[in-house]
C-alpha cells in the first residue's frame, strides 16, 4: 500500500509471527517485519516491514463503484506457486454488511473467477491502480446434501485404516471414510468459482486511523 505497508487477510498469516512470516518484495527481495497488526472481525492485517517499502499502490478515496463496475485482483489460486501472481477478472455485483461481534464490516460482493487463492490480494477497478478492497472469501455452492455426506464421512472412524503424513511431518490413522471426505473437500476447496467479496476499502483505512501511532510516520493514508 501507499503506506510502505502490506495488507492481507488475518486468516492468511493466523499461523505466523513477524519472526515467521517473509515475504517477496517485487524487486525478488525477502521482506521481513517488525509488528503484525491483526483485526479479527475485519479479517484485515497490517504487516509492518523492518525496511520502508516503496511504490505501493494507493488506496481509493472512494470504494462504492456501481454495480456492472469491472474490477481485477491477483493471487496464487489452484495451488498455483509461480513467482509471479495471476491476473482474475470480475464485476461488482453489490454490497452486504457482515455482521460480526456486533460490528459492522462492508463487504463488497463480486461476480468473477475468485478462488482461496486469491485471498488478501487488493479489489481494483480495471485499468486503475487505487484499491478499493481487499479479497476475503469465496463462495462454493455446495448442495446440501453433499455437504451431509461430507460430514458423515468425516465422523466414520472405521473401516480400513491408512497413515498419512501432515505437511508438519507427524502422523495421522485415518479411516477411508475419512479419507475420501479430505478427498472430496479438497477437490471442493480447489473448484473454481465464480462468486467472492472483498473487505471495503473504508475498512481498511479506518483500521489505518485507529494503528496510525504504531505505522511508519510518511504513511500518506494516515493523512488523507
Amino acid at each position: 500500500m501507499g503506506t510502505g505497508v502490506i495488507v492481507t487477510n488475518v486468516h492468511v498469516v493466523a499461523t505466523c509471527t513477524k519472526e515467521t512470516l517473509d515475504s517477496i518484495s517485487t524487486a525478488n527481495k525477502h521482506v521481513k517485519f517488525s509488528r503484525i497488526i491483526a483485526d479479527g472481525n475485519r479479517d484485515l492485517a497490517l504487516l509492518v516491514p523492518v525496511d520502508n517499502l516503496t511504490n505501493g499502490l494507493e488506496l481509493a478515496a472512494k470504494d462504492r463503484p456501481e454495480p456492472g463496475t469491472e474490477v481485477t485482483t491477483w493471487g496464487y489460486p489452484f495451488l498455483y506457486n509461480g513467482a509471479s501472481p495471476l491476473f482474475s477478472l470480475g464485476y461488482v455485483a453489490g454490497y452486504r454488511n457482515e455482521i460480526k461481534n456486533n460490528q459492522t464490516v462492508k463487504h463488497i460482493v463480486v461476480n468473477g473467477a475468485f478462488n482461496h487463492g486469491n485471498s488478501g490480494g487488493p479489489l481494483l477497478v480495471a485499468r486503475s491502480n487505487e484499491v478499493i478492497g481487499i479479497v476475503v472469501l469465496t463462495y462454493n455452492f455446495y448442495p446440501p446434501e453433499i455437504q451431509n455426506i461430507i460430514d458423515d464421512l468425516q465422523t466414520h472412524i472405521a473401516g480400513f485404516r491408512y497413515s498419512v503424513t501432515r505437511p508438519d511431518g507427524s502422523k495421522q490413522s485415518l479411516s477411508d471414510g475419512q479419507l475420501a471426505a479430505i478427498v472430496l473437500n479438497e477437490f471442493y476447496q480447489k473448484t473454481q468459482v465464480m462468486i467472492g467479496e472483498a473487505i471495503a476499502g473504508s475498512e481498511l483505512r479506518a483500521m489505518i486511523k485507529e494503528h496510525a501511532s504504531e505505522l511508519p510516520a510518511t504513511s500518506a493514508l494516515t493523512k488523507k
